[in-house]
């Protein structure tokens, strides 16, 4: 919870559209400023105080327990102009908070921490229990020293400026150590522990075997993913109480499903309990990975659990972005996070060069020219494989002639992929030209490279009989002029010539053009593969100089029966 106080009418102001916004995630403390405060730091996670930065660095310095422990805090000024994260920059969250909060507020975001100033990712805020020099080891890459990376097990991490070799190190490992001097250990949730119990087993029994089980085979119990067992064994409370103390979901599955996985140490007695001949091996193997502790039980006589330990290979992170139509405030927030995240980008060297510079140092970059996008995707899933995280990029949204269908194509199981729209160039184009979408429409691609004319007649024809308003992508080119009079022709079979036509070259790019023109007087000539052809249907019109599909029939009734 976000707590807000203010102290002024000003800051009420902007207060109240903070909550408005963020009804679920805020609370408003009312009555003195000084006691809200106090009540607020206690009560939330993070806290927004509309009020002067050294009035509440005064008000906050009596309650401050320590980094981890205290809440976020943010300070925007009176003025609105700024939001500044004053206390818990990465623990609290207040970095994050000061960029929502301006984004919201329309104010500037005010971050200081070091990291953040030279745009490095923040050790501790990776998402992954951090143990070591973090202080140190932060410093050493601010000054440019050389800083080890030792990944002794695969996971996709942020773009860091790391070398095979360095006095500081930045250890990724699942093992029970601890951190050397001038060293950062990062703990990826890499195991899984199977566990299967008699009915009231008690907690303690449970709990205490797998901390055994981890700690007699080196590993942390920081790197538990996830407790897995049988759904039969779904509200056995020493198992649910298990996992919450671990701090982990318990993830369950039929009986039919584990009985299908191949274990070492199969059992009579789980068969003929709750059907399948293995629990804990078992529900620790279903998604694959190393046995690193077999099937063990708890040391009471007689034993109510058994537990399993495997390390699940770390799952590289593909993620597919849709940069949008172009124009960099049409680019969503969603792609920039994700852009920061990569530590690898693969895409089209033009696309490449739009966003280079929203970027992190140390991000690998993978560019290729046109007609490469087989290989751009082959090489986006391969990285992902290798444990990295990746964006492979698109113009527009990476799902609509773009990058998105040919990486999924490639890509299996083995990785986690995300995707992230963006806008298309027949929205942007659509904004552009007035609301010609309107109503139902369809896009398609003249572009006879990927699919044969054949098909591509067909879907036109189909469109035109069904009176759908058509967005043409890939028009025409020097190689390919022939396609659009084509299609222009099918549609005219079945529309006037006086029906709307919009032409959008560039749409939100510094060069863009668009007009309004008709199907009859359209000249395919003009157009070029920069370019997007929306065609109307027999209810669009020509508004005051803006493209118009109605939602509804009943306008184009009610003009035909006045005419």
């Amino acid at each position: 919870m976000i707590g807000l106080i203010s102290a002024t009418a000003a800051g009420a102001a902007a207060r109240d559209r903070l909550a408005a916004a963020w009804p679920d995630r805020t609370r408003v403390y009312e009555g003195p400023v000084g006691d809200a405060v106090r009540t607020a730091f206690a009560q939330c996670e993070q806290l927004v105080c509309f009020l002067a930065t050294g009035a509440v660095v005064r008000l906050v310095a009596p309650l401050l327990s320590g980094k981890t422990e205290d809440p976020g805090v943010v300070c925007v000024d009176e003025g609105g102009r700024f939001a500044v994260s004053l206390l818990g920059g990465h623990a609290g969250g207040a970095n994050e908070l000061a960029r929502e909060v301006g984004g919201l507020l329309g104010a500037e975001p005010v971050v200081t921490t070091a990291t953040d100033a030279v745009d490095l990712p923040g050790l501790d805020t990776l998402g992954l229990p951090v143990q070591g020099d973090v202080a140190g080891v932060s410093r050493a890459l601010l000054d440019g020293e050389a800083v080890a990376l030792r990944a002794e097990v695969a996971w996709p991490l942020p773009p860091l400026p790391v070398t095979d070799e360095g006095a500081y190190t930045i250890r990724v490992t699942d093992r029970l150590v601890e951190a050397a001097g001038r060293e950062v250990v990062l703990r990826p949730p890499t195991l899984v522990v199977g566990v299967g119990a008699s009915k009231g087993a008690p907690v303690e029994e449970v709990l205490g075997l797998v901390e055994d089980a981890l700690r007699e085979a080196g590993l942390s119990a920081a790197s538990v993913a996830e407790l897995a067992t049988v759904d039969a064994k779904a509200g056995e409370p020493g198992i649910v109480e298990a996992a919450e103390r671990l701090g982990v979901p318990l993830v369950t599955y039929s009986a039919g499903e584990l009985a299908g996985v191949d274990v070492p140490h199969p059992s009579d007695a789980p068969l003929a309990a709750v059907g399948t001949p293995s629990v804990a091996e078992a529900a620790a193997l279903v998604g694959g990975g190393e046995l690193l502790v077999p099937k063990r039980k708890s040391a009471a006589s007689p034993a109510m659990a058994t537990c399993a330990v495997v390390r699940r290979p770390g799952r590289g992170r593909l993620a597919v972005v849709g940069l949008g139509p172009g124009a960099r405030d049409l680019l969503t927030p969603r792609a920039q996070a994700e852009l920061r995240r990569a530590s690898v980008l693969v895409g089209l060297d033009q696309y490449v060069d739009q966003i280079r510079d929203l970027l992190r140092p140390g991000t690998r970059i993978l560019e290729s020219g046109l007609g490469a996008e087989e290989e751009r995707a082959r090489t986006a899933v391969e990285e992902a494989r290798k444990g990295q995280a990746v964006a492979l990029i698109g113009s527009g949204d990476a799902g609509v002639y773009a990058m998105a269908s040919p990486a999924l194509a490639e890509a299996s199981d083995d990785i986690d992929v995300v995707g992230v729209p963006g806008v298309t160039a027949a929205l942007a184009a659509g904004a552009i030209l007035g609301a010609p979408l309107g109503h139902d429409h369809v896009s398609i691609s003249l572009s006879d490279l990927h699919t044969p004319w054949e098909i591509i007649e067909r879907r036109v024809r189909a469109a035109a009989e069904a009176d759908i308003v058509v967005t043409f992508y890939n028009p025409r080119s020097r190689g390919r002029d022939w396609q659009l009079p084509k299609a222009l022709g099918i549609l005219a079979e079945h529309r006037t010539p006086a029906t709307p036509v919009g032409v959008v070259r560039n749409a939100s790019r510094p060069d863009e053009s668009s007009r309004l023109t008709t199907l009859g007087a359209l000249d395919p000539a003009t157009v070029d593969m920069m370019t997007v052809v929306t065609v109307g249907n027999t209810a669009t019109r020509d508004i005051a100089g803006r493209m118009v599909t109605p939602r509804g029939y009943r306008w184009q009734s009610a003009r035909e029966g006045s005419e």
